[in-house]
C-alpha cells in the first residue's frame, strides 16, 4: 500500500501553477475583484488541477522505462516503484471521470474545454512528445485552452493580441525545456530529443521570445485607456493633460523584457528551462513577474 505522501508528490501540485491562466479573462477585463466570477473561476483552477494531475500520472506510466535512464525522474513514484502502476492508472481515470463530469455541470463551454484539454493530455502522453515539433505545439496549445476555460466560465474575452502573447511565450518556454533537456540529459532520455538540435531549439527561443514581445506591445498599444477617477484625473488635469489617453498599459512592456531577458539566460546558461514552474524561484523572475502585476494593477484597478 502506498503513501498519500508518495501520491502527492506524483499528482505534481508545484506544476498546478500553469492553471493559474485560467485568471486572465476576469483579471484584464477588469473583473478580477467581482465574488462571482473569482469564485467560478476558482471552480474551473481546481478542475484544470485534477485533470493537469490525471495526465501527470498517465504521462509517468507512459514514460516509465525512460524516467529510469533519467537522473532525477527516476526517483519519481511511480519510476521508482513507490506507487504502483496499477494503483496508478485507477486515480488517473478516477480523477479524469470526476473532473469532466464537474465542468460538465458547470456549462457546456467549459465542459468542451475540459475535454479537449483532456484529450490533449492523453494524445502527448501517447504520441505527439515523441514527434516534434508536435510536442511543442502540443505544450502551447494547452497553455491556450487554460486561458480560453476563463474565458468559457465568465463570458468576457481576452484581446486577440494578448492570446497570441500567451501562444507565443508558451512555446517559447516549451523550446526552452526542450534545450535545457537536450543540453543535460542528451538524446536517450526522450525519444523526441533525438529530432532536435542545440542550433534548431537557440532558433526558436529567438524566434517566439522576439513574436511574445513583439505581440504584447501590440497589446497593450492597443489597449483603451484607463477610466482616471478622482484625484488621479484631477492632478492629470491640472498638470498633465495629453497624458490622460495614452496607451499606460505599456508601462508594463519593461518587465516583461526583463523577464524575457532572464529566462534565457536561465535557459541557455544554467540550463534550468527543464523545469519551467521551479524557474519562479529565481529572484530576477520574480521581481519581474512582481513588477509586472503592479504595472497592469495600477493600470486597471487602480487609475
Amino acid at each position: 500500500m502506498f503513501k498519500i505522501k508518495v501520491l502527492l508528490i506524483a499528482l505534481r501540485p508545484y506544476q498546478w501553477i500553469k492553471n493559474l491562466a485560467i485568471y486572465s479573462a476576469i483579471l484584464f477585463t477588469g473583473h478580477l475583484f467581482d465574488e462571482n466570477y473569482f469564485f467560478i473561476s476558482t471552480i474551473g483552477f481546481v478542475i484544470l488541477c485534477l485533470l493537469s494531475s490525471a495526465s501527470y500520472l498517465l504521462n509517468d506510466i507512459a514514460d516509465v522505462s525512460h524516467d529510469r535512464l533519467h537522473p532525477a525522474k527516476k526517483k519519481r513514484p511511480i519510476a521508482s516503484g513507490q506507487l504502483p502502476i496499477d494503483s496508478a492508472f485507477q486515480i488517473s481515470i478516477s480523477l479524469f471521470i470526476f473532473s469532466l463530469a464537474a465542468a460538465f455541470l458547470i456549462n457546456q463551454s467549459f465542459f468542451l474545454i475540459c475535454l479537449i484539454f483532456a484529450l490533449l493530455q492523453l494524445a502527448y502522453s501517447f504520441f505527439l512528445k515523441k514527434h516534434p515539433p508536435l510536442d511543442i505545439l502540443a505544450i502551447a496549445t494547452s497553455f491556450l485552452l487554460r486561458t480560453f476555460a476563463g474565458e468559457a466560465l465568465t463570458g468576457f474575452h481576452i484581446p486577440i493580441w494578448l492570446v497570441f502573447s500567451v501562444i507565443f511565450l508558451s512555446l517559447f518556454i516549451a523550446s526552452g525545456k526542450r534545450r535545457s533537456e537536450l543540453i543535460k540529459e542528451g538524446q536517450e532520455t526522450r525519444p523526441a530529443l533525438k529530432q532536435y538540435r542545440q542550433e534548431l531549439l537557440n532558433s526558436y527561443l529567438s524566434i517566439f521570445g522576439t513574436a511574445t514581445l513583439i505581440s504584447y506591445a501590440l497589446f497593450t498599444f492597443t489597449a483603451s485607456p484607463p477610466d482616471f477617477g478622482g484625484k488621479i484625473l484631477s492632478f492629470l488635469l491640472a498638470n498633465y493633460p495629453k497624458t490622460i489617453d495614452r496607451k499606460w498599459l505599456m508601462i508594463s512592456v519593461p518587465f516583461v523584457i526583463t523577464g524575457l531577458m532572464r529566462y534565457a539566460q536561465l535557459v541557455f546558461l544554467a540550463q534550468e528551462g527543464e523545469a519551467p514552474e521551479k524557474t519562479i524561484k529565481d529572484p530576477y523572475l520574480v521581481l519581474s513577474v512582481l513588477g509586472w502585476g503592479a504595472a497592469i494593477f495600477a493600470v486597471i484597478y487602480v487609475f
